[in-house]
């Protein structure tokens, strides 16, 4: 299991217009605490910001599943609901869960999350799914193994 943090990152960004504009992004960080997660981003950001920035916000990131494929980058937080059967009531029960998936629109992360769900047992329905505004994730594991495949 993975345990990943939102950071947001403020700085000052040039813009394709050559404006200089402040900025907020956040960016995914697989990590074991919140000092961890601040202490990867900070050093991950040295190598990409050129400037001075700062870490404004850091939470944990609640995704049961994240599927990257490495030719996508715009994030998806794809809203799930497990349905089970309650034995003693005989009542389905819908367990509610979220995951990211890559894509290059909404009907592309629609299609690559349903590819990577195909094999799963349980049976789920689609509640909703919607761009994020993560800018990149930054895992322990930088062949992206553990979430997804090319």
């Amino acid at each position: 299991m993975y345990n990943l943090f939102t950071t947001k990152v403020s700085y000052v960004k040039t813009m394709e217009n050559g404006l200089q504009k402040k900025v907020t992004e956040p960016y995914l960080v697989d990590a074991l605490s919140y000092a961890e997660a601040e202490a990867r981003i900070i050093e991950l950001m040295r190598t990409w910001i050129s400037g001075e920035f700062n870490v404004a916000d850091i939470k944990r990131a609640h995704y049961s599943e994240v599927f990257v494929n490495k030719k996508d980058e715009t994030f998806y937080q794809v809203n799930i609901a497990f349905i089970t059967l309650d034995e003693k009531t005989g009542y389905e029960k819908k367990a509610k869960s979220k995951m990211l998936v890559t894509a290059s629109d909404i009907s592309e992360a629609l299609s690559n999350f349903k590819e990577a769900m195909k094999d799963t047992m349980s049976d789920y329905v689609i509640t909703g799914i919607e761009e994020t505004s993560i800018v990149d994730l930054f895992p322990f594991d930088e062949n992206f193994e553990k979430y997804g495949s090319e």
